[in-house]
């Protein structure tokens, strides 16, 4: 099953923080990861909050279209290992809908065509 991917045109910023305390969670894409070891964020790379620990800018991103059912198994296996193939790293979360792939700037191009050569649709 190949699905159609959105191309989200925005810059974005993977970045580790201290705290939340300046991220505007009202933004349309803001994504907070937290675990026991570290708070993570990914944004519009022109809200990234001011002093992060760490900030890895220059990614676009990939939007898998449609609510993906939990049942479903490899679909982010399949895409990241099209890209892998070519040494292309990807960024991936997921949220409960859906996931979104992000890619380097300097490998994106070469990704959206290859994800389109191997029949998948890109919006």
């Amino acid at each position: 099953m190949n699905l159609e991917l959105k191309q989200l045109s925005r810059d974005f910023s993977v970045c580790k923080l201290h705290d939340l305390e300046h991220v505007d969670l009202n933004r349309d894409f803001t994504f907070i990861a937290k675990t026991d070891d570290e708070l993570s964020l990914v944004c519009e790379t022109q809200y990234v909050p001011p002093s992060p620990i760490a900030a890895e800018h220059g990614w676009k991103a990939l939007k898998i279209c449609g609510v993906l059912d939990f049942n479903l198994v490899g679909i982010i296996a399949k895409i990241s290992g099209i890209l892998a193939d070519e040494s292309i790293p990807v960024f991936v979360i997921s949220t409960y809908n859906t996931d979104y792939i992000l890619i380097k700037d300097d490998n994106y191009n070469e990704a959206v065509l290859l994800l389109n050569k191997n029949k998948y649709q890109l919006t």
